[in-house]
């Protein structure tokens, strides 16, 4: 085959960590459209993102050149910092872990 393509489409959950309620309406709403900045940024699309005072769930594509707990260590990684800085939340951490689907 000379040329390639890939469609690969990722649910991808990730908690705060030990379940902590930090992600209140206000906070969610601004930390949807900052992660859907950071897939942009990346390339890729976003078709759904949502979630509760604990966790974000999101639907996104992921590049095959890219791995995927790297790109979503990224998100966190970006996400966690922006919370820290833009919305003063100090004690704020995602879990280490992540669910992709």
């Amino acid at each position: 085959m000379p040329s390639s393509y890939h469609s690969l489409t990722y649910h991808i959950v990730f908690g705060t960590k030990f379940r902590r309620s930090f992600l209140a309406p206000d906070v969610r709403t601004d930390i949807y459209a900052y992660i859907a900045g950071i897939l942009k940024n990346k390339q890729e699309k976003l078709f759904a993102i949502g979630g509760v005072e604990d966790h974000v769930h999101h639907l996104t594509t992921c590049s095959p050149t890219v791995g995927l707990s790297d790109f979503i260590r990224d998100i966190k990684a970006y996400s966690s910092k922006w919370l820290h800085e833009e919305r003063r939340l100090r004690d704020f951490h995602w879990q280490i872990g992540y669910g992709a689907f």
